[in-house]
């Protein structure tokens, strides 16, 4: 048993070695991506920052009742914005916002073609799993230290490793629904000579649909929790607050921004549902 402590397997040195090599060969690389998307993201907050706060309550509003039809989703999202503004978190609701949309396109633009190409292709996803299940079990905080050194204290960071976390979501559930299109269907369209690309557009798109929308949800919580604990490197946002009233035991700092956090993901979540399982639940 010494033996076995005693000579120690060096991962952490191993995994050091490569961010040190990456860092040394590669700073231009991290250093492009990290201008380019803080100037995004810092654009994209200004921008909605420039208008009054009614005027984004009311894109958001007009969004739920375009989506749902439903008035008290509309009172609800208003209401909680409203609250929000109240408290004194509206640009760190913002910046959070900003922050968890971006993270979830860039997961969705990734992961929903590679999670169709792993159920095309079986061996793709044989070696997607390992990788998947590492990426969702390791703890988030594991994730801010590669990309703290990589990209710097700052807004960067947090988004990169927002995406690592969130992007299995959407490929998992992007290849759980395209593997569980009946056969049948995909028959059918073939006999009516259908082409791979309209196979996939007209038939399993359609079919695996419910289980992509609850893969983009999950990603969307996912990238929420992951951005709130990013402050942690720098990142604006609401976990910012959260963050401050944790190191001065500020107890309602602490439950105001808590408040706010689940309002945001509440909104998100209840907005992102198709009407059908809304009608359905």
């Amino acid at each position: 048993m010494n033996w076995i402590t005693e000579h120690k397997l060096p991962l952490g040195s191993w995994m050091e070695a490569f961010v040190d090599w990456l860092t040394m060969n590669a700073s231009g690389f991290f250093d492009a991506i990290s201008i380019s998307l803080e100037w995004l993201i810092l654009s994209v907050v200004d921008f909605i920052q420039w208008f009054p706060p009614f005027v984004p309550m009311a894109v958001v509003a007009g969004i739920a009742w375009a989506l749902h039809r439903s008035v008290p989703l509309v009172i609800f999202v208003v209401a909680s914005l409203l609250l929000i503004l109240n408290l004194g978190y509206w640009q760190e609701m913002i910046e959070t916002l900003v922050l968890v949309l971006t993270a979830t396109s860039l997961s969705i633009i990734f992961g929903i073609p590679i999670g169709i190409l792993a159920a095309h292709k079986p061996w793709i996803y044989t070696i997607l799993r390992p990788i998947l299940d590492l990426m969702q079990t390791i703890p988030t905080f594991v994730y801010l230290i590669p990309t703290l050194v990589l990209f710097g204290l700052g807004v960067v960071p947090g988004l990169i490793s927002t995406i690592i976390f969130a992007i299995a979501a959407p490929i998992r559930l992007t290849y759980l629904g395209i593997s569980r299109v009946p056969e049948e269907l995909i028959e059918a369209g073939r006999a009516f000579g259908a082409t791979p690309f309209k196979l996939l557009y007209k038939v399993e798109l359609p079919a695996a649909m419910p289980n992509i929308m609850a893969g983009v949800t999950q990603c969307i919580m996912l990238s929420l929790s992951m951005v709130v604990i990013s402050a942690l490197v720098g990142a604006d946002g609401l976990g910012k607050p959260v963050i401050r009233a944790l190191n001065t035991v500020n107890i309602s700092q602490g439950f105001e921004a808590g408040l706010a956090i689940v309002l945001v993901a509440i909104i998100l979540d209840r907005i992102c549902k198709t009407p059908g399982s809304r009608e359905e639940g």
